[in-house]
Protein backbone atom coordinates (compact mmCIF):
# COMPACT_ATOMS: atom_id res chain seq x y z
CA UNK A 1 0.00 0.00 0.00
CA UNK A 2 2.85 2.30 0.95
CA UNK A 3 4.38 1.93 -2.28
CA UNK A 4 1.40 2.73 -4.18
CA UNK A 5 0.55 -0.80 -5.80
CA UNK A 6 -3.06 -0.46 -4.83
CA UNK A 7 -5.93 1.27 -7.54
CA UNK A 8 -7.44 2.87 -3.98
CA UNK A 9 -7.74 2.62 -0.14
CA UNK A 10 -9.83 -0.96 0.86
CA UNK A 11 -9.45 0.06 4.49
CA UNK A 12 -10.93 4.07 3.75
CA UNK A 13 -14.05 2.02 2.64
CA UNK A 14 -16.81 1.81 5.12
CA UNK A 15 -18.27 -1.38 6.30
CA UNK A 16 -21.26 -2.79 8.59
CA UNK A 17 -23.38 -5.84 9.52
CA UNK A 18 -26.79 -5.67 8.34
CA UNK A 19 -29.14 -6.68 11.19
CA UNK A 20 -30.94 -9.38 10.57
CA UNK A 21 -31.32 -13.54 10.83
CA UNK A 22 -28.28 -14.07 8.54
CA UNK A 23 -26.06 -11.16 9.24
CA UNK A 24 -25.17 -10.00 5.61
CA UNK A 25 -22.23 -7.78 5.36
CA UNK A 26 -22.07 -4.51 3.63
CA UNK A 27 -19.26 -2.49 2.11
CA UNK A 28 -19.73 0.93 0.48
CA UNK A 29 -16.94 0.51 -1.88
CA UNK A 30 -17.68 3.79 -4.36
CA UNK A 31 -14.78 3.56 -6.89
CA UNK A 32 -14.30 -0.06 -7.21
CA UNK A 33 -16.22 -0.28 -10.71
CA UNK A 34 -14.96 2.58 -11.91
CA UNK A 35 -11.07 1.76 -11.13
CA UNK A 36 -11.86 -2.23 -11.74
CA UNK A 37 -10.03 -3.39 -14.88
CA UNK A 38 -12.97 -3.93 -17.61
CA UNK A 39 -14.10 -7.33 -18.37
CA UNK A 40 -12.67 -8.11 -22.02
CA UNK A 41 -14.62 -11.03 -23.07
CA UNK A 42 -18.12 -12.90 -23.75
CA UNK A 43 -20.18 -13.81 -20.79
CA UNK A 44 -22.41 -15.95 -22.22
CA UNK A 45 -19.80 -18.78 -22.54
CA UNK A 46 -18.47 -20.45 -19.83
CA UNK A 47 -15.52 -22.19 -21.33
CA UNK A 48 -13.58 -19.70 -23.74
CA UNK A 49 -9.60 -20.50 -25.05
CA UNK A 50 -6.58 -18.25 -23.30
CA UNK A 51 -6.10 -15.09 -25.32
CA UNK A 52 -2.79 -13.66 -25.27
CA UNK A 53 -3.42 -10.52 -26.48
CA UNK A 54 -5.92 -9.31 -23.56
CA UNK A 55 -4.93 -8.73 -20.29
CA UNK A 56 -3.55 -12.06 -18.15
CA UNK A 57 -1.30 -12.54 -14.99
CA UNK A 58 1.76 -13.09 -17.25
CA UNK A 59 1.26 -9.06 -17.39
CA UNK A 60 1.45 -8.43 -14.05
CA UNK A 61 4.81 -6.42 -12.63
CA UNK A 62 6.83 -8.41 -10.71
CA UNK A 63 6.02 -6.38 -7.51
CA UNK A 64 2.77 -7.05 -7.27
CA UNK A 65 4.29 -10.60 -6.41
CA UNK A 66 3.98 -11.93 -2.65
CA UNK A 67 5.30 -14.66 -2.99
CA UNK A 68 5.38 -18.68 -4.57
CA UNK A 69 3.33 -21.57 -3.57
CA UNK A 70 3.90 -24.70 -4.40
CA UNK A 71 3.96 -28.47 -2.51
CA UNK A 72 6.82 -29.11 -0.05
CA UNK A 73 6.71 -32.78 -0.60
CA UNK A 74 6.94 -33.46 2.84
CA UNK A 75 4.69 -32.85 6.13
CA UNK A 76 6.17 -29.66 7.25
CA UNK A 77 5.26 -26.27 5.97
CA UNK A 78 8.13 -23.70 5.62
CA UNK A 79 8.90 -20.61 4.25
CA UNK A 80 11.86 -19.44 2.36
CA UNK A 81 12.62 -15.68 2.29
CA UNK A 82 14.53 -15.62 -0.67
CA UNK A 83 14.31 -18.79 -3.89
CA UNK A 84 14.78 -18.68 -7.67
CA UNK A 85 11.80 -19.59 -9.21
CA UNK A 86 12.55 -22.10 -11.56
CA UNK A 87 10.49 -23.07 -14.65
CA UNK A 88 12.26 -25.44 -16.38
CA UNK A 89 9.83 -28.33 -15.43
CA UNK A 90 7.26 -26.28 -14.03
CA UNK A 91 5.44 -22.98 -13.65
CA UNK A 92 5.10 -21.66 -10.54
CA UNK A 93 1.79 -21.01 -8.86
CA UNK A 94 2.19 -17.84 -7.46
CA UNK A 95 0.05 -15.58 -5.17
CA UNK A 96 -0.31 -11.70 -5.86
CA UNK A 97 -1.86 -9.01 -4.69
CA UNK A 98 -5.10 -7.93 -6.22
CA UNK A 99 -5.01 -4.35 -6.78
CA UNK A 100 -8.80 -3.90 -6.52
CA UNK A 101 -9.03 -5.04 -3.10
CA UNK A 102 -12.31 -5.56 -1.22
CA UNK A 103 -11.10 -6.57 2.16
CA UNK A 104 -7.63 -7.30 4.26
CA UNK A 105 -5.32 -9.42 2.66
CA UNK A 106 -7.04 -9.57 -0.91
CA UNK A 107 -5.01 -11.48 -2.90
CA UNK A 108 -5.05 -13.98 -6.10
CA UNK A 109 -3.92 -17.39 -6.72
CA UNK A 110 -2.70 -18.50 -9.94
CA UNK A 111 -1.87 -21.81 -10.61
CA UNK A 112 1.37 -22.62 -12.67
CA UNK A 113 1.00 -18.90 -14.32
CA UNK A 114 3.63 -19.45 -16.82
CA UNK A 115 1.20 -21.85 -18.66
CA UNK A 116 -1.69 -19.32 -19.53
CA UNK A 117 -4.55 -21.89 -18.08
CA UNK A 118 -7.94 -20.07 -19.14
CA UNK A 119 -9.97 -19.77 -16.36
CA UNK A 120 -11.43 -23.52 -15.84
CA UNK A 121 -11.02 -25.69 -12.76
CA UNK A 122 -9.63 -29.12 -12.50
CA UNK A 123 -8.33 -31.35 -9.88
CA UNK A 124 -5.06 -30.23 -9.68
CA UNK A 125 -6.02 -26.49 -9.25
CA UNK A 126 -8.44 -26.98 -7.18
CA UNK A 127 -6.73 -29.39 -4.29
CA UNK A 128 -4.40 -26.35 -4.39
CA UNK A 129 -6.59 -24.22 -4.24
CA UNK A 130 -7.84 -26.41 -1.15
CA UNK A 131 -4.32 -26.65 0.56
CA UNK A 132 -3.61 -22.70 0.13
CA UNK A 133 -7.08 -22.98 2.59
CA UNK A 134 -5.72 -25.02 4.84
CA UNK A 135 -2.12 -23.58 5.20
CA UNK A 136 -3.93 -19.94 5.82
CA UNK A 137 -5.07 -22.02 9.12
CA UNK A 138 -7.52 -19.43 9.81
CA UNK A 139 -11.34 -19.62 9.95
CA UNK A 140 -11.51 -16.01 8.27
CA UNK A 141 -9.25 -16.64 5.45
CA UNK A 142 -11.98 -17.67 2.61
CA UNK A 143 -11.45 -18.76 -1.05
CA UNK A 144 -13.65 -18.00 -3.72
CA UNK A 145 -13.73 -18.85 -7.31
CA UNK A 146 -15.85 -17.26 -10.77
CA UNK A 147 -16.39 -18.80 -13.36
CA UNK A 148 -16.75 -17.00 -16.90
CA UNK A 149 -20.34 -16.30 -17.22
CA UNK A 150 -20.35 -16.00 -13.34
CA UNK A 151 -18.33 -12.67 -13.34
CA UNK A 152 -15.28 -13.61 -13.63
CA UNK A 153 -13.00 -11.10 -15.53
CA UNK A 154 -9.70 -12.39 -16.28
CA UNK A 155 -9.82 -15.51 -18.24
CA UNK A 156 -6.47 -16.45 -16.63
CA UNK A 157 -7.10 -19.60 -14.04
CA UNK A 158 -7.56 -17.73 -10.81
CA UNK A 159 -8.59 -18.10 -6.98
CA UNK A 160 -9.09 -14.87 -4.80
CA UNK A 161 -8.74 -14.60 -1.32
CA UNK A 162 -8.86 -12.87 1.70
CA UNK A 163 -9.71 -12.32 5.40
CA UNK A 164 -12.99 -11.56 6.90
CA UNK A 165 -12.98 -10.78 10.67
CA UNK A 166 -16.94 -12.52 11.21
CA UNK A 167 -18.96 -15.47 9.71
CA UNK A 168 -20.23 -15.16 6.20
CA UNK A 169 -24.16 -15.35 5.81
CA UNK A 170 -23.74 -18.22 3.75
CA UNK A 171 -21.50 -20.40 6.22
CA UNK A 172 -24.13 -19.84 9.24
CA UNK A 173 -27.14 -20.53 7.08
CA UNK A 174 -28.90 -24.14 7.60
CA UNK A 175 -28.26 -27.09 5.73
CA UNK A 176 -30.22 -30.54 5.01
CA UNK A 177 -27.55 -33.16 4.29
CA UNK A 178 -28.36 -35.60 1.54
CA UNK A 179 -27.88 -39.36 2.08
CA UNK A 180 -25.66 -41.23 -0.28
CA UNK A 181 -25.04 -45.14 -0.97
CA UNK A 182 -22.30 -46.87 1.62
CA UNK A 183 -20.22 -47.11 -1.58
CA UNK A 184 -20.19 -43.06 -2.03
CA UNK A 185 -19.56 -42.54 1.30
CA UNK A 186 -16.06 -44.45 1.31
CA UNK A 187 -13.76 -41.23 0.72
CA UNK A 188 -15.54 -39.54 3.31
CA UNK A 189 -17.09 -36.71 1.23
CA UNK A 190 -20.34 -35.70 2.98
CA UNK A 191 -22.98 -33.36 0.62
CA UNK A 192 -25.89 -31.01 1.76
CA UNK A 193 -28.00 -28.88 0.11
CA UNK A 194 -28.39 -25.06 1.53
CA UNK A 195 -31.80 -24.35 2.75
CA UNK A 196 -33.45 -21.25 4.06
CA UNK A 197 -31.00 -19.31 1.66
CA UNK A 198 -31.97 -16.84 -1.22
CA UNK A 199 -29.27 -18.91 -3.67
CA UNK A 200 -29.35 -22.04 -4.24
CA UNK A 201 -26.79 -24.04 -3.52
CA UNK A 202 -24.72 -27.12 -2.53
CA UNK A 203 -22.47 -27.91 0.58
CA UNK A 204 -19.44 -30.43 0.26
CA UNK A 205 -17.35 -31.45 3.70
CA UNK A 206 -15.10 -33.70 4.82
CA UNK A 207 -13.22 -36.03 2.92
CA UNK A 208 -10.23 -38.81 4.30
CA UNK A 209 -7.88 -36.40 2.76
CA UNK A 210 -8.06 -32.50 0.71
CA UNK A 211 -7.46 -34.89 -2.46
CA UNK A 212 -10.65 -37.08 -2.00
CA UNK A 213 -12.82 -33.45 -1.24
CA UNK A 214 -10.69 -31.82 -3.83
CA UNK A 215 -11.82 -34.50 -6.81
CA UNK A 216 -15.24 -34.97 -5.91
CA UNK A 217 -16.25 -31.31 -6.06
CA UNK A 218 -13.78 -30.60 -9.30
CA UNK A 219 -15.60 -33.15 -11.14
CA UNK A 220 -18.99 -31.06 -10.32
CA UNK A 221 -17.48 -28.24 -11.54
CA UNK A 222 -16.00 -29.71 -14.36
CA UNK A 223 -19.49 -30.47 -15.53
CA UNK A 224 -20.71 -27.28 -14.88
CA UNK A 225 -18.45 -25.39 -16.97
CA UNK A 226 -18.49 -28.25 -19.50
CA UNK A 227 -22.00 -27.75 -20.33
CA UNK A 228 -22.03 -23.81 -19.76
CA UNK A 229 -23.38 -23.24 -16.70
CA UNK A 230 -21.69 -20.33 -14.79
CA UNK A 231 -21.15 -20.93 -10.94
CA UNK A 232 -19.12 -19.81 -7.87
CA UNK A 233 -17.05 -21.60 -5.20
CA UNK A 234 -16.47 -20.47 -2.09
CA UNK A 235 -13.78 -22.47 0.51
CA UNK A 236 -14.17 -22.20 3.72
CA UNK A 237 -13.17 -23.75 7.18
CA UNK A 238 -9.57 -23.96 6.40
CA UNK A 239 -10.53 -26.17 3.55
CA UNK A 240 -13.07 -28.62 4.97
CA UNK A 241 -16.34 -27.09 3.59
CA UNK A 242 -16.88 -26.06 0.11
CA UNK A 243 -20.10 -24.64 -1.18
CA UNK A 244 -21.57 -24.74 -5.20
CA UNK A 245 -23.25 -22.24 -6.60
CA UNK A 246 -24.27 -22.98 -9.88
CA UNK A 247 -25.92 -19.04 -11.39
CA UNK A 248 -28.05 -17.44 -14.25
CA UNK A 249 -28.13 -13.80 -13.02
CA UNK A 250 -26.18 -12.64 -16.37
CA UNK A 251 -28.68 -15.00 -18.34
CA UNK A 252 -31.33 -13.14 -16.75
CA UNK A 253 -29.28 -9.80 -17.43
CA UNK A 254 -29.06 -10.81 -21.15
CA UNK A 255 -32.45 -11.62 -21.32
CA UNK A 256 -33.99 -8.13 -20.02
CA UNK A 257 -35.40 -10.08 -16.80
CA UNK A 258 -33.82 -8.19 -14.06
CA UNK A 259 -35.42 -5.08 -12.83
CA UNK A 260 -34.03 -2.01 -13.56
CA UNK A 261 -34.08 -1.26 -9.76
CA UNK A 262 -31.46 -3.98 -8.99
CA UNK A 263 -29.67 -3.34 -12.50
CA UNK A 264 -29.42 0.34 -11.09
CA UNK A 265 -27.31 -0.78 -8.24
CA UNK A 266 -24.11 -1.99 -10.76
CA UNK A 267 -23.65 -4.67 -8.14
CA UNK A 268 -22.49 -7.93 -9.91
CA UNK A 269 -22.94 -11.06 -8.08
CA UNK A 270 -20.10 -13.07 -7.69
CA UNK A 271 -18.73 -15.56 -4.83
CA UNK A 272 -18.66 -13.10 -2.38
CA UNK A 273 -21.29 -11.19 -2.84
CA UNK A 274 -23.23 -14.41 -2.92
CA UNK A 275 -21.74 -15.38 -0.15
CA UNK A 276 -23.10 -12.32 1.57
CA UNK A 277 -20.85 -10.12 1.62
CA UNK A 278 -22.28 -6.86 -0.25
CA UNK A 279 -19.67 -4.95 -2.47
CA UNK A 280 -21.92 -2.07 -3.02
CA UNK A 281 -20.72 0.90 -5.17
CA UNK A 282 -23.85 3.82 -3.97
CA UNK A 283 -24.10 5.67 -0.76
CA UNK A 284 -27.97 5.38 -0.56
CA UNK A 285 -27.70 1.42 -1.58
CA UNK A 286 -25.59 1.04 1.15
CA UNK A 287 -27.25 3.51 3.85
CA UNK A 288 -30.06 1.55 2.57
CA UNK A 289 -29.28 -1.81 3.02
CA UNK A 290 -31.05 -4.21 4.63
CA UNK A 291 -31.53 -8.30 4.68
CA UNK A 292 -34.39 -7.92 2.56
CA UNK A 293 -32.29 -5.63 -0.24
CA UNK A 294 -29.46 -8.63 -0.16
CA UNK A 295 -32.08 -11.25 -0.20
CA UNK A 296 -33.89 -9.64 -3.45
CA UNK A 297 -30.56 -9.26 -4.96
CA UNK A 298 -28.76 -12.88 -4.29
CA UNK A 299 -32.60 -14.12 -5.16
CA UNK A 300 -32.29 -13.07 -9.15
CA UNK A 301 -28.46 -14.78 -9.10
CA UNK A 302 -30.31 -18.60 -8.26
CA UNK A 303 -31.24 -21.24 -10.63
CA UNK A 304 -35.25 -22.77 -10.21
CA UNK A 305 -36.09 -25.53 -8.14
CA UNK A 306 -36.47 -27.12 -10.95
CA UNK A 307 -33.10 -26.50 -12.86
CA UNK A 308 -31.52 -26.84 -10.04
CA UNK A 309 -32.77 -30.17 -9.26
CA UNK A 310 -31.62 -31.14 -12.81
CA UNK A 311 -28.37 -29.56 -12.46
CA UNK A 312 -28.09 -31.18 -9.25
CA UNK A 313 -28.77 -34.78 -10.56
CA UNK A 314 -25.96 -34.35 -13.35
CA UNK A 315 -23.52 -32.88 -10.85
CA UNK A 316 -23.50 -35.92 -8.65
CA UNK A 317 -23.26 -38.61 -11.80
CA UNK A 318 -20.09 -36.73 -12.78
CA UNK A 319 -18.94 -36.70 -8.86
CA UNK A 320 -19.83 -40.48 -8.33
CA UNK A 321 -22.70 -39.43 -6.01
CA UNK A 322 -25.46 -42.18 -5.66
CA UNK A 323 -27.99 -40.23 -3.60
CA UNK A 324 -30.47 -42.71 -1.70
CA UNK A 325 -34.36 -42.16 -1.37
CA UNK A 326 -34.36 -40.28 2.03
CA UNK A 327 -37.54 -42.49 2.93
CA UNK A 328 -35.49 -45.04 2.75
CA UNK A 329 -32.44 -43.82 4.65
CA UNK A 330 -35.28 -42.82 7.10
CA UNK A 331 -36.73 -46.32 7.73
CA UNK A 332 -33.02 -47.78 7.93
CA UNK A 333 -31.66 -45.67 10.56
CA UNK A 334 -34.93 -44.01 11.89
CA UNK A 335 -33.68 -40.52 11.56
CA UNK A 336 -33.81 -38.52 8.35
CA UNK A 337 -30.78 -36.22 7.60
CA UNK A 338 -30.80 -33.29 9.82
CA UNK A 339 -30.15 -29.66 9.42
CA UNK A 340 -27.34 -28.36 10.16
CA UNK A 341 -26.91 -24.79 11.94
CA UNK A 342 -23.11 -23.82 12.46
CA UNK A 343 -21.23 -23.21 15.97
CA UNK A 344 -20.86 -19.19 16.52
CA UNK A 345 -16.99 -18.64 15.45
CA UNK A 346 -14.81 -17.48 18.34
CA UNK A 347 -12.98 -13.95 17.24
CA UNK A 348 -9.17 -14.37 17.07
CA UNK A 349 -7.13 -12.49 19.92
CA UNK A 350 -6.07 -10.30 16.60
CA UNK A 351 -7.54 -8.62 14.50
CA UNK A 352 -7.04 -9.98 10.62
CA UNK A 353 -9.73 -7.74 9.12
CA UNK A 354 -10.94 -4.71 8.70
CA UNK A 355 -13.42 -3.18 11.25
CA UNK A 356 -16.71 -3.38 11.04
CA UNK A 357 -19.23 -1.79 13.06
CA UNK A 358 -21.96 -3.49 14.54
Amino acid sequence: MTRGLFRYDVTACETKVIPGNLGFVAQLNEGRHLKKRPTEFRVDRVLQPFDPAKFNFTKVGQEEVLFQFENSGGDDSYFLNNAPIIAVDRAPNVIAINVSPIEYGHVLLIPRVLDRLPQRIDPESFLLALQMAAEGGSPYFRLGYNSLGAFATINHLHFQAYYLSVPFPVEKAATHKIPLSEDTKKNGVTVSKLINYPVRGLVFEGGNTLDDLATVVSNACIWLQDNNVPYNVLISDCGKRVFLFPQCYAEKQALGEVSQELLDTQVNPAVWEISGHMVLKRRMDYEEASETSAWKLLAEVSLSEERFEEVKAYIFSAAGLVQYDEEEEEASDGEGPTAYVPVKVTPLPVAEGCLVLP
